[in-house]
């Protein structure tokens, strides 16, 4: 993988624009580079008005994206209904990269919203703060791969959201395997609860470990008739 350095954007910073068009050139253009090569076009192209959204599962796209910007933001939903593990991998990720790090916390409620109304518990502690952390940007990176879940296999590297803004897919034709080089090659820190059994990491709520065979998503929700909170499908 090559790294890029890349400049701190000046105050009068101007992000770019893309045409559907464009995106679409961009995305086959960038089956063939590596995940690098897009972050540093991301940087360049939308500069402060970029963020990176991290689940906290692992490092790994984090650890590709400071050494393209260093100062680059890094949005945590923290949902209140966290496992211990994945909080304490927050710091953990934060200190061993010095994270230009924004924690979206969401306000209390009177009830269990997971209890209370399940279906639309993550609308609320996901969606919505990431809705909130994105007003004012003009795009933002996930980790999203399309090895992960059948709803996830023809996802782009990049393409428009439904907010308008530019979403960054860079690592969405990496293969597990290919993660797990890169996880243990660099040393990337990663959460515990992976070496538990846990295939995808949300709320403990509604994550259980997965079994041998099934794809790394489908302790989320389990029972349920859902396979995603509504993140990527915005």
């Amino acid at each position: 993988m090559t790294e890029t350095s890349l400049a701190v954007p000046s105050a009068r910073f101007t992000p770019a624009t893309f045409s559907d068009t464009d995106l679409a050139e961009l995305n086959a253009r960038f089956e063939r580079l590596p995940a690098s090569a897009i972050i540093a076009w991301a940087a360049r192209s939308f500069g402060p008005y970029l963020s990176l959204a991290a689940s906290m599962a692992d490092a790994l796209l984090i650890d590709l994206a400071v050494r393209v910007d260093p100062a680059i933001e890094v949005v945590f939903l923290d949902t209140g209904y966290h496992f211990p593990e994945t909080m304490q991998t927050v710091e953990q990720i934060r200190r061993r990269y010095g994270l230009n790090l924004r924690i979206m916390t969401v306000a209390p409620h009177d009830e269990e919203l997971w209890i209370a109304d399940p279906e639309n518990c993550c609308s609320a502690v996901k969606v919505g703060q990431l809705d909130r952390a994105l007003n004012g940007k003009a795009a933002w990176m996930s980790g999203l791969r399309r090895d992960e879940a059948p709803t996830r296999a023809s996802a782009p590297i990049v393409a428009r959201d439904v907010r308008g803004l530019i979403k960054v897919n860079p690592i969405a034709n990496w293969t597990h395997d290919e993660c797990q080089s890169y996880l243990t090659e660099h040393e990337i820190p990663y959460n515990p609860l992976l070496d538990q059994g846990y295939g995808s990491i949300g709320c403990w709520p509604c994550t259980r470990p997965v079994a041998e065979g099934e794809d790394p998503r489908s302790g989320r929700w389990a029972g349920r008739n859902k396979t995603e909170c509504g993140l990527h499908l915005r």
